[in-house]
């Protein structure tokens, strides 16, 4: 049913089909209340919480995938590589944790802590903090860690939390669909947010302004051997192609440039995966997003493999935004 829904309004979203007029009422409420929790928070009739060390949001301002976590795991080696002791605070979305803040490890269960949680903590070997209220986070954090700047995965849209840089990431193909706001589109803010933000970055072709990423999926990894393949080894062959993020036809288009044949398996984002979702009786190899793959590890077969992506940005990005940091950090 959730997958139903999932593509439906990914159709009216991004396909502006007529039936998002049917939403525009509720779409309408909804921007009123963003504009007043807004003022609320502008006017400090809401408070937010300042921190001692800088914190940079990457987030986006529409639902759904837009390539944020490949992006986080960039600026923590960007970080790290300028002097840098980087912390990461995360929603910890889907994870069925009694309590929070979690502390994050390479061994967390995705299913207590988020898939997405986890596959940080495996990418970016610094402390992680995952729980919906960012401030928590980061306060046990500065209380049991040396990290002397955070880097929040999403959470534009949590001003209880003051930030010192923001970067939005957009999909450099759908951009920002009818441009309209939940339910009737895809916004979370109205368009012009992108105005107030530090940076944005698209995932593709970059707009006026705007700094390009490419993510690249270059090879895939054996999920029981471990064994490191080109994806180029795939072409020509017939694959299971399985996904569960906001984009699936990302990862099915990057395997397709390679020549590989794609049976797709499309899931809705954040789904939670059983043996069956990824045995098939043709035997054919089975080749899994990094993020879906941490929720399979323990039931994958040899023919299993995992599709690691590492982004590629824009040369003059890295040192803006070392630059503003340090902007930042003079004047704060």
């Amino acid at each position: 049913m959730y997958g139903l829904l999932s593509r439906f309004f990914n159709h009216i979203w991004y396909g502006n089909a007529w039936q998002c007029m049917i939403f525009l009422p509720a779409s309408w409420i909804f921007r009123q209340l963003v504009t007043l929790r807004r003022f609320f928070y502008r006017t400090h009739i809401l408070e937010s919480k300042e921190f001692s060390i800088p914190v940079i949001v990457i987030g986006n301002i529409t639902v759904g995938g837009t390539g944020k976590t490949p992006l986080v795991i960039w600026m923590i080696e960007l970080l790290r590589s300028a002097g840098y002791r980087p912390a990461i605070v995360t929603r910890g979305y889907r994870g069925r944790a009694s309590g929070w803040p979690q502390q994050v490890r390479v061994d967390s269960d995705p299913f207590i802590v988020g898939d997405e949680a986890v596959l940080l903590a495996q990418q970016c070997k610094c402390p992680i903090a995952a729980g919906p209220d960012r401030c928590a986070s980061i306060e046990a954090l500065l209380e049991h860690t040396d990290c002397n700047i955070i880097v929040a995965d999403d959470g534009m849209q949590h001003y209880a939390m003051q930030r010192d840089i923001e970067v939005a990431v957009i999909d450099g193909v759908r951009r920002l669909g009818n441009h309209r706001l939940l339910p009737a589109g895809p916004l979370r803010e109205p368009a012009a947010r992108l105005e107030e933000v530090d940076f944005v970055v698209s995932n593709g072709v970059a707009g006026r302004g705007e700094y390009s990423m490419l993510v690249k999926a270059l090879v895939a990894k054996n999920m029981q051997s471990g064994q490191v393949i080109g994806l180029e080894r795939f072409s020509g062959k017939k694959v299971h192609a399985v996904c569960g993020i906001g984009n699936p036809a990302r990862f099915f288009n990057s395997l397709r440039q390679f020549g590989i044949e794609v049976i797709e398996h499309a899931y809705p984002d954040h789904h939670k995966y059983d043996m069956s979702d990824i045995s098939f009786t043709d035997n054919l190899p089975v080749l899994l997003t990094e993020k879906d793959a941490v929720k399979c590890q323990r039931f994958a077969t040899d023919n299993v493999w995992s599709v690691p992506v590492e982004a590629d940005l824009n040369k003059h990005f890295a040192p803006r935004i070392l630059a503003l940091l340090e902007k930042r950090k003079r004047h704060g």
